[in-house]
């Protein structure tokens, strides 16, 4: 097999994935960053106010803990909102973050429409089929977008040439025990 075919081909089946995988996650990528920016913008706001709050609790008038415990209070209450503050932004971050990933999870599971499939067929290399066959693993359920972002990735990782290589060793293997 000619390398420069090989490499030619295989730039222009990350090029069709890449091409067709964006197509069919496009909407789950402006949700999930839509998700982000609303709730970053949110949560400034919040966060804003809440240490303007914060800020503006005065401790003086409390007479039952004394002066020193007063004083106490007052140095340290910025440190406490912004404590609250971290934990806040923390927990959010990670609630924001499950959320982006469940709905790229629910993007992974849609099939893949029949336009993009035929593309698929006709476009990809034999090797690229090869490895888009061996990431299919459920054959009784259409092939899905996760499959395809699995194919992507697995020939970026030399997937064919592995599957060409144990390819030749079973037929080498195949060829001996039919000589026994």
């Amino acid at each position: 097999m000619n390398p420069e075919r090989n490499e030619s081909s295989s730039r222009r089946d990350h090029a069709l994935l890449r091409r067709i995988l964006l197509k069919l996650t496009a909407t789950s990528r402006i949700l999930s960053a839509a998700l982000v920016v609303v709730v970053v913008l949110i949560w400034y706001d919040a966060l804003n106010r809440l240490l303007a709050f914060g800020n503006g609790i005065d401790y003086a008038g409390n007479r039952i803990m004394g002066a020193e415990a007063t004083a106490l209070l007052q140095r340290y209450n910025p440190y406490f909102w912004g404590a609250l503050v971290t934990l806040c932004s923390l927990l959010l971050a990670y609630l924001t973050w499950l959320a982006v990933r469940a709905i790229l999870a629910r993007a992974r599971l849609r099939p893949v429409d029949p336009a993009s499939f035929q593309q698929l067929a006709d476009q990809l290399s034999k090797p690229s089929l090869d490895v888009l066959l061996w990431a299919w693993q459920t054959r009784d359920e259409p092939l899905r977008v996760g499959d395809l972002m699995q194919t992507r990735d697995e020939l970026a990782a030399g997937r064919a040439a592995r599957l060409h290589r144990a390819a030749e060793q079973l037929a080498v293997l195949e060829n001996a025990r039919r000589r026994e």
